[in-house]
């Protein structure tokens, strides 16, 4: 694999090809930072997030555009309702193999934090030592739904469709596949709370304050049903990017938890 910000070709896996960028050192010099998009996004979505990570935490990043996003390979609509659990237990692993990563702390924004939220409950892999979870769902909220309802109003007249076709090959099967299976009747059931009794590892969430997407409520149930350490950061005047709203808050957190947990493993080494 070419560990690049613009590699030559994309990540093949299980012959899918998948839109990848590849930041700071490389695998085996420490834990990667993999990061896993929101549902409109894709690794150029990203910005200079994952080059700042980097420098900040002296670690590698791993950013991938998921399939149907991005320049990846196209995906059938319409999408399962269960579509993020069968990220997180189908693809997110062998994507990992693919890239060669050794450790690696997941972090996920909005529905990749729900990927990575149930591949660490659900999927037993030592390679993953934190978790950073930005606006994560683990449960649908009516308020929630109604924004992506008016989204879904507004995408054919206002500039949403034009900013997505400049990353995505297919802005309209991006944002519809997304909008259609959030606002399926049947999707107001969808809970996936019970892959948090199963964390075993360091956990980072971050919400917006002011988040139209999610609540506090996200966070709440994180802190009602974890066993692992829990740190928390609600950014007061943020929306439902913390990365992208107020950078330097979100960017800080992330470094000072990689930090926090990266003295902890060698702490455990030294004293084994």
């Amino acid at each position: 694999m070419d560990w690049s910000a613009t590699p030559s070709s994309p990540l093949d896996v299980g012959g899918v090809r998948l839109e990848y960028s590849c930041h700071g050192p490389h695998p085996g010099t420490g834990p990667t930072l993999v990061l896993l998009h929101e549902g409109l996004g894709c690794v150029t979505l990203w910005r200079d997030v994952p080059t700042r990570l980097s420098q900040r935490t002296g670690l590698g990043v791993f950013a991938y555009s998921r399939q149907g996003y991005g320049q990846s390979d196209p995906v059938s609509l319409p999408r399962p309702l269960d579509y993020l659990t069968q990220e997180a237990v189908s693809v997110l692993g062998p994507v990992i193999d693919a890239a060669g990563l050794g450790d690696v702390i997941l972090v996920g924004h909005s529905d990749g934090g729900t990927i990575a939220a149930e591949y660490a409950g659900s999927v037993s892999d030592r390679r993953v030592r934190g978790l950073i979870l930005i606006a994560p769902h683990f449960f649908a909220e009516p308020q929630g739904v109604a924004a992506i309802r008016a989204a879904g109003a507004k995408f054919g007249s206002g500039d949403l469709r034009d900013r997505l076709a400049r990353h995505h090959k297919d802005a309209d099967r991006v944002f519809w596949g997304w909008h259609d299976a959030w606002t399926n009747p049947a999707f107001a059931d969808w809970d996936v709370t019970d892959a948090i009794d199963h964390w075993r590892v360091p956990v980072l969430a971050i919400q917006g304050a002011e988040d139209v997407y999610g609540s506090l409520a996200q966070i709440d149930e994180i802190e009602a049903r974890i066993y692992a350490p829990l740190e928390t950061k609600i950014i007061e005047g943020c929306g439902h990017a913390p990365h992208v709203d107020c950078p330097e808050a979100t960017l800080d957190t992330i470094t000072e938890f990689c930090a926090r947990l990266l003295r902890l493993e060698q702490d455990h080494v030294a004293l084994a």
